[in-house]
């Protein structure tokens, strides 16, 4: 949600009337940021997603994703229909937004496909790790990854093309097919949120793409750090003992392991420890000595103050803890995870586990690898330089006007 906010609000500075389609469950940030706003979904259809412990599971996550997105596709091609009729409209959307991809196709209305991670990018040349456990798919010849991909898009066609199918046929079109390898980008603009030395463009991409670097919003001056989290950074920072940030995902409503995992690991090092959440039934009660907690803070504020980085892979963590130049241990789950997980241990600033071995004993094991290498600490350095002086924001909406 963040990058479109952050998008959002350049396009408004710049003069555009922008409205955000998104869940209910947004609305009280989007009210805060002062963008309006149309729902698209409700808070209960949020929650009945995000408290189903299958979505997080890389086989069954997709189903359930599945299940959100056939619910919206109608509501938000109807609301597109009727905002055509105004004229001068363009659609700025996520890839999953299949309702803005049909109204496209039937009503030509100008849609620009925003892609938040390279993951959804499908290659023979530079193939994205797809699953967990595929990290070696470049390292096969060509004719199997060939294989291996029809497979991955026969897979996923048949979860998602269901409910795309069913809409299509009631208003009148054919079905489609390879809906996540092809046809969820737009076929006029796709732009792709990270610079290409994240992940660089491939020979197979579609043509109409434009890479435009990470937008890196995370509420600053919208949302502070909680006063006792910042009194505890700054005391932290005093003491020449900063502390180890351990962030799960907004949406992860399944983490009573990975904060068990995270305080024990802080024991054992006898580091100092953050952990970011805004389900607090999921924290070990009564925290230990030198952890704190808090609902939100942003990590553009936190993480200067912190040695490292905790988290599940998703990309706009990654990229804010790549901006703030600290070591990451991730622990990709589903998704677009395992690929940014490969892509940052390329570029040398992080290191993996997979859930399964996710402990304390592993996660200090990890973190005392990271801290202690002076290699790790220089590419960090070296990768948060290439954020000085760019402005990716201004140049998606540079590219968003174009249309």
């Amino acid at each position: 949600m963040h990058p479109f906010v952050r998008i959002a609000l350049e396009l408004k500075a710049r003069g555009h009337d922008v409205t955000v389609v998104t869940n209910a469950y947004f609305a009280p940030l989007l009210e805060q940021v002062g963008l309006p706003s149309v729902p698209v979904g409700t808070v209960e259809q949020f929650d009945d997603i995000t408290l189903n412990p299958r979505l997080w599971h890389r086989l069954h996550g997709l189903d359930v994703l599945a299940t959100g997105i056939g619910l919206r596709i109608s509501p938000l091609y109807r609301l597109i229909e009727q905002e055509a009729a105004r004229g001068n409209l363009v659609v700025v959307a996520h890839p999953l937004a299949f309702g803005a991809r049909v109204a496209h196709e039937t009503l030509e209305i100008p849609l620009v496909t925003l892609h938040l991670a390279p993951a959804s990018f499908w290659s023979l040349h530079e193939t994205p790790v797809l699953a967990r456990g595929l990290g070696s798919i470049n390292a096969l010849p060509r004719p199997l990854k060939r294989v291996l991909l029809a497979v991955s898009d026969r897979l996923t066609d048949r979860v998602i093309a269901p409910p795309v199918n069913r809409f299509r046929r009631e208003i009148g079109l054919p079905p489609v097919r390879h809906i996540i390898s092809r046809w969820w980008h737009s076929p006029q603009r796709v732009i792709g949120l990270f610079p290409n030395w994240f992940a660089a463009p491939q020979p197979d991409w579609p043509p109409q793409t434009t890479l435009t670097g990470f937008p890196l919003y995370d509420e600053r001056g919208a949302t502070g750090v909680p006063p006792n989290l910042d009194a505890f950074l700054e005391e932290a920072r005093a003491a020449g003992d900063p502390p180890v940030v351990f962030a799960p995902g907004s949406g992860n409503r399944q983490a009573r392991r990975f904060f068990t995992a995270a305080c024990d690991a802080c024991r054992r090092l006898g580091r100092r420890g953050v952990l970011l959440t805004r389900f607090t039934e999921h924290l070990p009660h009564p925290l230990p000595e030198g952890v704190r907690s808090a609902d939100y803070a942003p990590f553009s504020s936190v993480l200067p103050r912190a040695a490292a980085l905790v988290h599940h892979g998703g990309i706009g963590t990654s990229a804010q803890a790549l901006a703030a130049g600290r070591p990451q241990l991730v622990m990709p789950m589903t998704f677009d995870q395992p690929d940014n997980a490969a892509r940052l241990q390329r570029l040398g600033v992080a290191r993996t586990l997979p859930p399964v071995r996710f402990s304390g004993a592993t996660v200090a094991r990890e973190l005392a690898a990271l801290l202690e290498s002076a290699t790790v600490a220089s590419k960090c350095a070296d990768v948060a330089r290439r954020f000085d002086g760019i402005d990716p924001v201004g140049h998606t909406c540079e590219v968003i006007e174009g249309c």
